[in-house]
């Protein structure tokens, strides 16, 4: 018996443009303006950065909301979803660069403490699994900031609490661990990330993420020295655990002090979302992002999604933005072809900016080249 048609659009994010589920919605317009009666399920997707939490909660999970510290100091409010006692959180909704003021940048003094009144939130609300997704944050404190919102308690030489950020941890004299939440501690705790840097030195939190939260070359060997410090008086073992650099250093306090572990955002995702059910179900999958490029080779969304459904002999194709990737790369990933708007619009403004009616004209197409 032939199997009718099932399509399977998980996407991420087209960056600037739409969100996850809106590409989704697009896509879908598009397909049925070909095929009125095709079945189309939507799953959007991410890689464990902006767009998480909203990922799970189109899966199903239900929003929560929580004020917590900004990167700064002043009170955000940060959104995480919850379902059967799983939470999922992104740390860049308390921490992230996008909690900065436009062309604010505050290396030295950018605090994690709001991810941990984020987590301190999530157990308040009965979870016992938590998974972090840790891109996009504004700071290099070293989880400093996230431990004390814990209970975690740091002193100075002079016997008095450290300041904000990583430009405070060469003073560090003390650490006291005792009194950490132990609702976090017994926690299920997964960053959902695809950094493997270490915490320290030449390939670590500061040298190679430094810069694009603002720090100079001088703050950037100051953060170094201070994260190695820190480690000193925290505990050397996990510094040089791929992923301790994650999040200017969230990754080593989440492995050292809350026994966390370390798993590539997509596999992540995918998981919460329950993709390999979907998957079941689909005849062709539809993936995609902003822009495929050189960073999806290193496992960004679209790679894991294409990943997972050629395990299960599923074929793939791809809707973009902007596609740099050649067609033996994309082989390589398993997406068969991929469908650029800027085939429709060459100006790349005016793609991004009609970005949606685009993409629905790109999935009428693609219904037309392979399922019609």
């Amino acid at each position: 018996m032939v199997r009718p048609p099932w399509v399977l659009v998980a996407a991420d994010k087209f960056k600037g443009s739409l969100t996850a589920v809106e590409v989704a919605e697009r896509v879908a317009t598009g397909l049925r303006r070909v095929l009125p009666d095709l079945i189309v399920e939507a799953l959007p997707v991410a890689d464990g950065g902006e767009g998480t939490v909203a990922a799970a909660i189109a899966a199903g999970f239900v929003p929560h909301h929580a004020r917590v510290c900004g990167p700064l100091g002043d009170p955000v409010m940060a959104s995480y979803a919850l379902r059967e006692g799983t939470a999922v959180l992104e740390m860049a909704q308390a921490s992230g660069l996008q909690r900065l003021p436009a062309g604010v940048r505050a290396p030295m003094t950018a605090t994690t403490f709001g991810t941990g009144e984020l987590l301190r939130a999530a157990v308040d609300a009965g979870a016992v699994r938590i998974v972090l997704g840790v891109g996009g944050s504004a700071t290099t404190d070293g989880g400093i900031g996230m431990l004390t919102a814990l209970g975690a308690r740091f002193r100075t030489r002079d016997g008095t609490p450290p300041g904000p950020g990583g430009g405070a941890l060469g003073t560090l004299a003390d650490v006291d661990l005792h009194d950490l939440d132990p609702r976090v501690l017994a926690a299920e705790l997964i960053l959902a990330s695809d950094v493997a840097n270490p915490l320290t030195g030449p390939q670590g939190a500061a040298y190679i993420y430094g810069p694009q939260k603002g720090a100079t070359p001088e703050q950037i060997a100051a953060l170094d020295a201070g994260l190695a410090h820190y480690a000193s008086l925290l505990g050397p073992a996990a510094v040089d655990t791929p992923g301790a650099g994650a999040a200017g250093g969230v990754g080593y306090a989440a492995l050292t002090a809350l026994g966390a572990r370390v798993r590539p955002g997509i596999e992540v995702v995918l998981d919460v979302v329950g993709f390999d059910r979907a998957l079941s179900r689909a005849t062709l999958v539809i993936t995609g992002e902003g822009a495929l490029d050189a960073q999806t080779l290193q496992g960004k969304a679209p790679a894991g999604v294409a990943a997972a459904a050629r395990g299960k002999g599923v074929p793939v194709v791809a809707v973009c933005g902007r596609l740099e990737l050649t067609t033996e790369e994309l082989a390589g990933l398993g997406i068969q072809r991929a469908y650029s708007l800027l085939e429709r619009e060459p100006d790349a403004a005016r793609s991004m900016h009609e970005a949606g009616p685009l993409l629905e004209q790109v999935a009428a197409t693609l219904a037309r080249d392979l399922l019609g």
